[in-house]
């Protein structure tokens, strides 16, 4: 399982279709898999055209490249899979043979990983029977998602084995004392321009956030982790530097709660992890509960438009994030789209109109541009915000359809 010379140069993505044997473990993989997978960095490339079908609930791993290693090409028998890891990817190379399908796959693994050799070390401490290459069976479709698993848990100690061996002592303290926590991975950070440096991923509060949401539709556990990077430091008696600090989650969860809007708190000098993840996480939990307890601010509000609006035409049922109303001034019929904010009454709604007679030389309806500046204040109750509202439409439905009016216009 090392860079292999046998690795041709990936071809077009429009070639030929995985060999059934390889198909089958491939879309296994996709389907079944219940790693901690992250997607907050969407920066891997589209996925190509993919010769087997793709599970219903969607892609759990990125699959990178799909490409033909022999001459005769009918079948592929390789790709690229992109496996989350410590917040960011690493890519590996999944080589099977088309000819002989029932061979199990080689592996190359990332240029800085020249040291990860997992066989290697499972034959020196003696484990090497307990790899589910050593009972290799191509029939059974679980096989490429066991080995990637088994990969995975090898290559968190191997970077954990990296790390401490940085002759830092802030370092070796920090891995004394966090590591036990569960889910936190860490590693080296791929050699740049800037000085070596290490990441560590602390998963955050053990919650199911799904109760926290009556109805909630997410199927797979969201999660909230810390970005912490800390400079290497290789200096004695010097004092170390604060490390840079980020939170993340899973994207489904922003419809509850952003972490981009948490302010966290100041890294004082001579903190260690072990002080510093306490209080962002019980700051973080008090934030979380009151976002939960903000859906109800935003569900009296919809629940308010009608005594003005009429009915919505359609609402967000769950997070209340979102609502439609229809409006008729004389012969103009227009929409009134509400986005409403997670600071929510702080912030008010963002209103956009859309009109239900114009359209553009495309047939799309002409829409205003996002609008908020209408009276407002958060200490008014549901039925008053939504008068206010409606007052200022009265006049701005006038100049919304004098603008429709001269786009109509423009186009001719």
């Amino acid at each position: 399982m090392s860079p292999s010379a046998d690795a041709a140069a990936p071809a077009s993505t429009s070639g030929p279709t995985l060999a059934p044997l390889i198909a089958a473990q491939l879309n296994y993989l996709l389907s079944h898999s219940k790693l901690p997978f992250q997607v907050w960095f969407p920066s891997i490339p589209p996925l190509p055209r993919l010769t087997l079908p793709l599970p219903s609930h969607g892609v759990r791993l990125q699959v990178e490249q799909i490409w033909s290693g022999c001459r005769n090409d009918r079948y592929a028998d390789r790709f690229t899979l992109a496996i989350p890891f410590c917040l960011d990817y690493v890519h590996w190379d999944f080589l099977y043979n088309a000819l002989y399908p029932k061979v199990a796959p080689d592996v190359v693994f990332g240029p800085d990983d020249e040291g990860f050799q997992p066989l290697v070390d499972y034959a020196e401490a003696g484990n090497g029977d307990k790899s589910c290459l050593s009972h290799w069976n191509c029939r059974d479709p679980g096989g490429l998602l066991a080995l990637v698993e088994e990969l995975r848990d090898l290559y968190i100690e191997y970077q954990k084995k990296r790390v401490g061996e940085v002759d830092d002592a802030r370092l070796a303290f920090e891995l004394s004392t966090v590591l036990s926590k569960e889910g936190i991975e860490v590693c080296m950070v791929p050699p740049t321009d800037k000085p070596d440096e290490v990441k560590f991923a602390v998963p955050l509060l053990d919650l199911d956030y799904a109760k926290l949401v009556q109805g909630c539709p997410w199927r797979s556990p969201q999660k909230i982790h810390l970005q912490v990077i800390f400079p290497i430091s290789r200096r004695v008696n010097t004092i170390p530097s604060a490390p840079r600090l980020k939170l993340m989650s899973t994207p489904d969860l922003k419809s509850l709660f952003s972490v981009e809007d948490v302010k966290l708190p100041p890294w004082l000098n001579g903190m260690c992890l072990a002080e510093y993840l306490p209080s962002l996480e019980e700051n973080l939990k008090v934030q979380i509960v009151e976002a939960s307890a903000s859906i109800g601010s935003r569900r009296r509000f919809i629940e308010a438009l009608g005594l003005s609006f009429g009915r919505p035409l359609e609402a967000d049922p769950i997070f209340c994030r979102r609502a439609t109303v229809l409006c008729i001034s004389g012969v103009f019929t227009f929409l009134v789209h509400f986005a409403i904010p997670l600071q929510f009454p702080k912030q008010q709604p963002v209103l956009v109109l859309q009109s239900s007679q114009h359209c553009n030389v495309k047939g799309i309806p002409i829409m205003s541009p996002p609008i908020n500046d209408y009276p407002w204040s958060p200490r008014w109750d549901p039925a008053e915000m939504v008068e206010r509202i409606y007052d200022f439409l009265t006049d701005e439905c006038q100049n919304f359809k004098k603008f429709c009016s001269d786009a109509i216009t423009q186009q001719k």
